[in-house]
């Protein structure tokens, strides 16, 4: 089900609440939503649909990638860029990294560990600020 995105400040500068599997109904939510904005948004994280729990969506190729829990694990290659978000108007400017490693559980509650690099990255990283309530 398509959800409203969230634009409140104050409640997405919250830092969000561990994921369940009885959460793991919030994916097919996030799909929906990604699906529905996808001529302006590449991902979400959950607090932008209005629950703050530690979840995240972004494309990755043609298949969106949803995360729960996710902590990053490393990152190399900083460099210097600018985003927008759906949930913020504008663009600002903010430090990523090329190279990331991030543990999570994916939609089978099973652990995985991923290495992203380039925009992938970038999108996953930019999801991981709204987790931490950190808004860019």
């Amino acid at each position: 089900m398509e959800k409203e995105i969230v634009k409140d400040v104050l409640f997405l500068s919250q830092v969000s609440q561990p994921a369940s599997q009885d959460d793991l109904y919030l994916a097919r939510e996030l799909q929906d939503t990604l699906l529905a904005n996808r001529d302006s948004c590449v991902g979400l994280a959950a607090n932008m649909i209005g629950e703050r729990k530690r979840v995240i969506i972004f494309n990755l190729g043609l298949v969106p990638m949803v995360m729960f829990n996710p902590v990053l694990k490393s990152f190399s290659g900083p460099y210097e860029t600018e985003e927008g978000c759906l949930s913020l108007s504008g663009v600002r400017s903010t430090i990523r990294y090329e190279n990331i490693t991030v543990a999570y559980r994916d939609s089978k509650w099973q652990e995985q560990t991923i290495t992203l690099t380039g925009f992938p990255a970038q999108i996953c990283q930019h999801e991981l600020d709204h987790l931490e309530g950190r808004i860019i």
